[in-house]
């Protein structure tokens, strides 16, 4: 079932917060609303209510992100499996939305959730989303950007399972702090020795011949 597209839900819902910059932008219930975006019914149910509860089921799915980052794999599944037993959901066949060239449905299927809330709607189609991919990837395509202090969540589609970062925006910021530093590491070195930092290398290399 093509149904990883669901995890997506989690990572937005993640990516609200940044802890390390203190920012937070689940405050109200427009923001709520933004993340189910314009076809999901389930966003006019949205009260005042679920900020909190929304951003409970946040901290949990961020722990799951987390342990998975770790590579604590059963501790990222039983996070997840606590999700699902409290939010479940019914797969459907639904063709509703997409028509053929001929008019006929394209049937596909759908997670059907029957909240009581907004929340629990978000968090059953997020948690299951997120299980289908886990298991259809890996534990290891769930990560937290490294590029301190960003830590958004991300599932990497990469071929080689190589991806660190939630953006390139982030992958460029790394990279040029990682340049910066070796520079700075070479400018200490040279300052040590009495060396500019091309005799510096220079003197390395012979060292090493």
């Amino acid at each position: 079932m093509e149904l990883t597209y669901y995890s997506d839900y989690a990572v937005r819902l993640v990516n609200t917060e940044e802890p390390a910059r203190n920012k937070d932008t689940l405050t109200s219930v427009e923001a709520i609303r933004d993340l189910f975006g314009p076809s999901m019914q389930a966003a006019r149910r949205a009260t005042e209510s679920d900020v909190t509860r929304f951003r409970s089921v946040r901290g949990r799915l961020r722990a799951v992100f987390a342990a998975a980052d770790t590579g604590d794999e059963t501790q990222a599944v039983d996070l997840l499996n606590s999700l699902l037993l409290e939010f479940p959901v019914s797969p459907q066949i639904s063709g509703h939305d997409f028509r053929d060239d001929d008019g006929r449905p394209k049937w596909h299927m759908h997670l059907a959730d029957h909240p009581s809330n907004a929340t629990a709607g978000y968090a059953a189609i997020a948690a299951m989303g997120l299980a289908f991919h886990l298991t259809e990837y890996g534990v290891d395509r769930l990560g937290l950007c490294q590029a301190a202090p960003c830590r958004n969540a991300y599932l990497d589609t990469s071929t080689n399972r190589s991806r660190r970062y939630c953006s390139d925006r982030c992958a460029t910021r790394a990279n040029v702090a990682a340049y910066r530093a070796r520079k700075r590491l070479e400018t200490e070195r040279s300052q040590s020795t009495g060396l500019t930092a091309p005799k510096a290398q220079e003197a390395s290399a012979s060292g090493e011949r």
